[in-house]
This record gives structure tokens, C-alpha cells and sequence, in this order.
């Protein structure tokens, strides 16, 4: 499935309300609705300027929610649903942020470090609506970059 539309990508995130998120790596399960907004703010502060990072950690989480019973395929399907959307380095921060065995760079190393700082984190994360605008900006870039041949 490849998403078109922020309406689809919010109705998705929406979705994940009440949905757990197995523990990365050994951890406990979360919602994955709420690890997913305390990820994106986790990046927001320590990234400010990044914006396709803040995003790679919101939408992490809708490859199981697609593709429910396949974990191993989640994150190359979440990066698949969101490439043509949010563009390229979203989809390869979210396909490359539970592959261990591929090189990270800083920004992985961030997600990755943001994603289970999440997981025990306590802090109020906003709501998902507070995002709309820079999925719009992102999305709105990614159609202008597809319209120049």
C-alpha cells in the first residue's frame, strides 16, 4: 500500500491508538501511538532543524499496523506505504532504523536513540494534529521535487 495523501498517513497514525509496539530490541511492549508522538518530540528538541528525522519517528510504527502478524517485513513496508508521500530519506530512515546490520549515520544513530528513550519516557507528548503541518510541508516538497523531470 502506498499512502497519497496526509489524510491517509493521519488516519493511519490515528489508527495505532491503543495498538503495541514490541520492544525494540528486548524491550517491553508500548502503545505504539504514544511512543510514536514522544519519539517525534524526543527529535524535535534534540533535532530542531530536522524535520524528515522528527517525521521518521512518527510514522515508524504504521508498517505493523498494515501488515499486522509480519514484524520481520513492518519496516521495509512502513518505508514502502511512506516514500512516495514524505519522500526518500524518510523511507530509508524508517526502513534502515531496525536494521542493525546496515552502517548508521548520526541521524539513524539519533532515531534509534530517540526511539528507546521513548519507550520510558514520561512526559506529555502533545497530540498527533500538532504534526499535520510539517507532514503538509514535507509532502508538499516531495510533490515538487516529482514534478521536475
Amino acid at each position: 500500500m502506498e499512502l497519497r495523501t496526509v489524510e491517509e498517513l493521519m488516519d493511519l497514525l490515528y489508527a495505532c491508538r491503543g495498538t503495541r509496539d514490541a520492544g525494540g530490541r528486548g524491550g517491553a511492549p508500548v502503545d505504539a501511538h504514544d511512543h510514536a508522538l514522544r519519539t517525534a518530540a524526543l527529535l524535535r528538541r534534540g533535532r530542531p532543524a530536522d524535520k524528515e528525522l522528527q517525521v521518521a519517528g512518527l510514522v515508524r510504527p504504521v508498517g505493523r499496523l498494515l501488515w499486522p502478524g509480519e514484524p520481520a517485513a513492518a519496516a521495509g513496508r512502513a518505508a514502502d506505504a511512506v516514500r512516495v508521500l514524505l519522500g526518500e530519506r524518510v523511507a530509508g530512515l524508517v526502513l534502515r532504523h531496525a536494521r542493525y546490520d546496515l552502517p548508521a549515520d548520526e541521524a539513524l544513530l539519533a532515531l534509534r536513540a530517540a526511539d528507546e528513550e521513548a519507550r520510558t519516557a514520561c512526559f506529555d507528548a502533545g497530540v498527533l494534529e500538532d504534526w499535520r503541518t510539517v507532514l503538509e510541508l514535507l509532502a508538499a516538497h516531495g510533490t515538487r521535487l516529482g514534478m521536475v523531470d
